[in-house]
């Protein structure tokens, strides 16, 4: 017994170890088969009510997906211009910065001529030929997104066609798992887990598509009465950071505030740009989410942050946007299953579980449940 749990550690490291390259490995496989799953739990609820109107469930599924469809080629028509152009201008952006930090006599001016300084007197004390270097032109950011493109649109397109065949499928996969349980309350039990995660998650993502998508607009009609260029842009912007935690809101308002800082007369200004967007999204994070979505859904906030620089890791900017439903997935099961319920009252937020006890009265503990 004693060499097997000296034998158990180890082999859990390797495992832990063999999943992370595989996950790294098989990034742009599995990125498009997480998002397909993703809207599938989306879905779910949708075609169950479409189901028992009658209608079968791979014309149902032709109906979302040609949802899907259009939804892409809209975003595409009308938004990738104004998008593709601010960033291919994000250079310049950042000259013209740096142009109006340096035209002063300010700090910054007095550091880079002490730089340059420093570098003339090293280059006289060097007696040896300097090297020639060929320099070759850096690449610009329309050709890197063209070349982009492609990958990008292959991995959409795989995902709502895996969607197609998710959603036509009907309870396909979820029959298979129960009919694997060797009992029937067994059974019971992984199909009540199974509709916990597609009512819950479904409502999660559901939710927060539409609350991004109206603080997007407010983003960019905040933008444009600022007169911020690309006003536009920077609510596709908005729409698109906000589903990543904690960094998506202050890389967005810092983008826009440089942006203001360049285009608009004065520095206050994008002081201004700045507090407005992080205003819309302290509004959306602190009041709006927690009322729609429910506070039910809230995690423990250090485990959140390291799930999401975790997939971060391992799949850049879209492992930031999938880390929080993957966690509430794992939070719904750890909390149906007994043996794991620790675990998922470990991954909940302290204000889900914690209720103050009523005076004159005998207080009632609440559930782990999300």
């Amino acid at each position: 017994m004693k060499a097997q749990k000296r034998i158990y550690v180890p082999l859990v490291g390797m495992f832990l170890i063999v999943l992370v390259a595989a996950l790294i490995f098989a990034a742009n496989f599995l990125i498009p088969v997480t998002a397909a799953i993703l809207s599938y739990f989306v879905f779910s609820r949708p075609r169950r009510t479409l189901e028992r109107w009658g209608l079968p469930n791979m014309l149902i599924a032709t109906l979302f997906t040609s949802i899907l469809f259009v939804g892409v080629g809209i975003a595409i028509a009308w938004f990738a211009e104004p998008v593709a152009a601010m960033i291919d201008d994000m250079p310049g952006l950042l000259q013209e910065m740096q142009a109006k930090l340096g035209d002063s006599d300010g700090t910054i001016a007095k550091v880079n001529e002490a730089a340059k300084a420093i570098d003339d007197a090293v280059a006289s004390t060097n007696s040896e030929p300097a090297m020639e270097v060929e320099v070759v032109p850096a690449t610009s950011t329309s050709v890197t997104i063209m070349t982009m493109a492609p990958k990008v649109m292959g991995q959409v397109i795989f995902a709502i066609f895996l969607t197609f065949f998710l959603i036509g499928s009907g309870d396909f996969f979820a029959l298979r798992t129960v009919e694997s349980l060797p009992t029937l309350k067994d059974k019971r039990h992984a199909v009540e887990i199974i509709r916990t995660i597609e009512d819950r998650l479904g409502h999660y993502l559901g939710g927060i598509a539409i609350i991004n998508a109206v603080l997007g607009i407010s983003i960019g009609a905040a933008m444009f009465f600022w007169g911020v260029p690309n006003a536009i842009a920077i609510g596709v912007m908005g729409f698109a950071l906000n589903f990543v935690p904690f960094l998506g809101a202050v890389v967005g308002a810092s983008i826009a505030a440089l942006i203001a800082y360049v285009a608009l007369p004065t520095g206050w200004e994008a002081v201004g740009v700045f507090a407005t967007y992080m205003t819309l999204t302290s509004i959306e994070g602190q009041v709006v989410t927690p009322l729609m979505i429910s506070r039910r859904m809230q995690l423990n906030t250090p485990i959140l942050f390291l799930i999401v620089a975790f997939f971060a890791y391992i799949w850049s900017v879209v492992g930031m946007v999938v880390a929080v439903p993957i966690l509430i997935v794992a939070k719904i099961v750890c909390d149906e299953i007994d043996s794991l319920k620790p675990l998922g009252h470990f991954l909940g937020d302290s204000a889900a579980h914690v209720s103050k006890p009523k005076t004159g009265r005998k207080a009632k503990s609440k559930s782990g449940r999300l």
